[in-house]
């Protein structure tokens, strides 16, 4: 009886480490305050709870990062690299997730500040914010990166002159169908629409070329809805989110809201909106604001349209990303200046957040992606 118990014992163990795989939170931060580089986190879904388990030496500021479709390899942005910034490569190893560094390339441009990896694993997108630059990078078949194959330079301004003195270049999404890639310039208002080859790396504009939001809004982040149909993009100047229909055949974009307001009516201090993101259903949007210090709650209608109905303080300051849970169940926020993630608790029929009471310090969190170790 004692040995039928153990079987059955250990075959329920390995039911549940079946069903549960490890997951890994990877946080980018900014090398400031002690911060050692990209910090590697063990997600335990069951009570949200999070634990250190790998720190990843670069001392130039590794904040946005990607991982590689194939789940094999992690890719940052080196934001404080000398003169044109830079952009590395890292494995990650299959059981523990934990990071080993491959290769460095130049950005082309300085102050990289996202990167994203085309459904294919062949192309990195990569935005220089101080150089004002786009930039595209091939990966190679073993995940390091080739030198650039197209970097791209813009021209205007807007008329935030502190903000907007020339092209800034901030972030780079890539549709549904893997055939174009978004391109925020929150210098001139412009969101640019470009089709690119995975053969050769080269991009060109799309037949509709760009979309342009109010003067002075300032482009920043995109998120596309999960039945392809819609786009939303931060207005980080403004505090405010733009909504678009998206023709999948031709890439275009097409208006329908504006400067939709992301905070409550009597908050007057200074506010700058960062990041945003879907629910996995489509049914909520969330967009954090540093300043007023909390993540804007928009519930999205059947025809794309976003209206604000709460707010949920981030317990920090300056929210500069936060990362939904792929399976709707957590949101992370991760706060710049008081050096601290936060977990809440998603409520998919509400969309409301929850704190789970889980905190964790890192220096400087500025990216968060989630990662299950297969």
């Amino acid at each position: 009886m004692k040995k039928l118990f153990t079987v059955t014992a250990l075959l329920f163990s390995l039911m549940v480490n079946a069903q549960s795989p490890k997951e890994v939170l990877y946080v980018g931060t900014y090398s400031t305050r002690g911060s050692e580089g990209i910090y590697v986190l063990e997600f335990d879904r069951a009570n949200g709870s999070l634990k250190q388990l790998q720190t990843v030496s670069n001392a130039k500021s590794p904040s946005f990062l990607a991982i590689h479709p194939t789940g094999k390899y992690l890719y940052s942005v080196n934001e404080a690299a000398p003169n044109s910034g830079g952009v590395s490569s890292y494995t990650i190893e299959p059981k523990t997730g934990k990071l080993t560094m491959m290769n460095q390339q130049s950005s082309h441009g300085r102050g990289p500040c996202h990167i994203a990896i085309d459904q294919t694993g062949k192309l990195a997108f990569v935005s220089n914010y101080g150089g004002g630059t786009f930039t595209v990078l091939p990966i190679q078949n073993d995940g390091t990166l080739a030198p650039a194959t197209d970097t791209l330079s813009y021209e205007g301004k807007g008329p935030n002159t502190q903000r907007q003195e020339k092209p800034h270049i901030h972030s780079a999404t890539v549709s549904p169908n893997n055939r174009f890639v978004y391109v925020c310039d929150l210098g001139t208002d412009k969101v640019y629409i470009y089709e690119f080859d995975k053969a050769t790396g080269k991009v060109k504009p799309a037949a509709t070329p760009y979309a342009t939001v109010s003067a002075g809004s300032g482009p920043r982040h995109i998120t596309i809805h999960p039945n392809g149909k819609y786009l939303y993009l931060v207005e980080e100047l403004t505090s405010s989110v733009a909504t678009f229909a998206l023709d999948s055949k031709t890439g275009a974009l097409t208006m329908i809201q504006d400067n939709v307001k992301t905070l409550p009516d009597d908050f007057t201090d200074k506010n700058t909106s960062a990041d945003i993101h879907t629910d996995p259903k489509g049914k909520f949007l969330y967009h954090s604001n540093r300043g007023y210090n909390a993540l804007a709650i928009l519930s999205i209608a059947n025809d794309g349209k976003v209206t604000l109905i709460g707010q949920q303080p981030t317990e920090g300051k300056t929210p500069r990303n936060f990362l939904v849970d792929p399976k709707g169940e957590y949101v992370f926020a991760a706060n710049q200046d008081t050096d601290n993630i936060v977990v809440y608790k998603l409520d998919s029929k509400t969309g409301k957040l929850s704190p789970t009471g889980t905190q964790v310090k890192v220096p400087a969190p500025v990216c968060l992606k989630l990662f299950s170790v297969k």
